[in-house]
């Protein structure tokens, strides 16, 4: 009995550091942007670049990101998660300290810094939605649901925590988050690769007509329910982002924020999407599976009802409570469809599926920044469009997200038939064993 149970013991010791360091790579990849976003308005004096040109550095980063996302899940799904997310992670961090480098010694930087960020997004592209895939070959059932709302907490959290760091960094010099990137890229690669284990069961034999073909059927079968999902993610990305960099904008123009202080406020809404996304994902594991598509569509349509209020409240510190609903509405849905996406397919097409789901994240987070920055001028039509496209998606994913269909039937029928097995007549009295 008791060696039974130290080895369970030591089982869930295991599959914690594993999920440990897992989280460890979506929160190193936000901060790929989000530590930047502060520090926009110091880019754009020191290098005499506009608004505009300091938001293509977010651009250029995602853009390739997400191109390079399907391919890098193609080639994971053919020779394994690992040994495309290490050497990913040691470009993203060499890019990082060259993008430093660059500022540091070269006097106008700024297409070095472009061309850095570009390499950077490259190597980002094999990652965090790689380590979406890894765990979803881990885990199975409700622990698939845990582990995916983990790693979305972890990505919330590098969130809240990297407009501070890069704020508090950028005390000492602007260029500082670009070495962050590379201090912590190495100690990472190196952990996912020492203590991750992958199953060696992988159906590395099949031709890549057969697995081109189990692909197509996949989404042949699933294509609506997929599309939307896709396109969920992608919105709630590009609102965040897209609301983040013209909120730092604004507090250093008109209003003239510290860059300490503004790494705060800027923190408030990605804390709240931390908070309900380990929620979604942990507390209601039991749950989150057979209620993801109302809580898709109850996410987007929350973000939303923010952007109508953020629309028409110009000062941004009587728009926090907007951004605390905007933050819980971002928290819920992502954990729910990273587990649509990752549970609709088998192993063998996991991770291009993933990564199709992570370019469109990408290229959401891209299009966020330089969108909204047209909202110095046509506030109110950035600003309403965005509610239209979040309530508009929202709609799509009440109408056409079928659980049943994304979901193993484990996922979705143990509460069914726990609540069959429950007594249907009161006051009868159950009889002793």
């Amino acid at each position: 009995m008791s060696t039974q149970a130290d080895t369970s013991a030591d089982a869930g010791g295991q599959d914690g550091s594993k999920l440990l360091v897992l989280s460890l790579v979506p929160f190193l990849m936000v901060l790929g942007n989000s530590m930047l976003i502060p520090v926009l308005p110091k880019l754009m004096a020191v290098l005499h670049v506009s608004l505009l040109q300091a938001g293509l550095v977010i651009t250029v980063f995602s853009i390739p990101a997400g191109i390079v996302i399907p391919f890098a899940g193609a080639l994971s799904d053919r020779v394994g998660r690992k040994i495309v997310m290490v050497p990913a992670l040691a470009v993203y961090g060499l890019a990082g300290l060259g993008a430093g480098l660059s500022s540091w010694l070269v006097p106008h930087a700024y297409a070095f810094i472009i061309g850095f960020r570009i390499l950077q997004g490259i190597g980002a592209g094999g990652t965090y939605q790689l380590a979406m895939a890894l765990a979803g070959d881990m885990y199975h059932g409700k622990q698939r649901v845990k582990a995916l709302g983990t790693l979305e907490a972890s990505n919330g959290l590098g969130k809240v925590v990297s407009p501070i760091a890069g704020s508090a960094v950028a005390l000492a010099v602007w260029f500082a988050p670009f070495f962050v990137y590379g201090l912590l890229s190495f100690p990472v690669a190196a952990a996912v690769w020492l203590v991750i284990r992958e199953s060696p069961e992988r159906p590395q034999a099949a031709s890549m007509d057969q697995y081109w073909q189990g692909l197509r059927r996949v989404f042949q079968r699933k294509a609506a329910s997929l599309l939307v999902t896709f396109l969920g993610g992608a919105t709630v990305l590009f609102i965040l982002f897209g609301v983040l960099s013209y909120l730092a904008d604004i507090l250093e123009h008109p209003y003239g924020v510290g860059e300490m202080a503004r790494g705060l406020l800027i923190a408030v809404p990605v804390l709240f999407s931390a908070v309900a996304s380990y929620l979604a994902g942990t507390v209601m594991q039991a749950r989150l599976a057979r209620w993801s598509r109302p809580v898709v569509a109850g996410g987007l349509g929350l973000i939303g009802c923010a952007m109508l209020a953020e629309g028409v409240i110009f000062n941004p510190f009587w728009a926090m409570p907007a951004l605390v609903f905007q933050g819980i509405g971002t928290g819920a849905a992502l954990p729910a469809i990273n587990t649509l996406v990752t549970s609709a397919t088998s192993t063998s097409e996991r991770g291009v599926v993933t990564s199709l789901y992570g370019s469109v994240r990408f290229f959401g987070v891209a299009l966020g920044p330089p969108m909204f920055a047209l909202a110095m001028r046509v506030r109110p039509i950035i600003f309403f469009g965005a509610a239209g496209l979040a309530f508009a998606v929202a709609l799509l994913s009440w109408w056409l997200i079928n659980e049943q269909q994304m979901l193993p039937g484990k996922m979705v029928k143990p509460a069914r038939r726990a609540e069959s097995a429950r007594p249907r007549v009161r006051g009868r009295r159950r009889q002793p064993t």
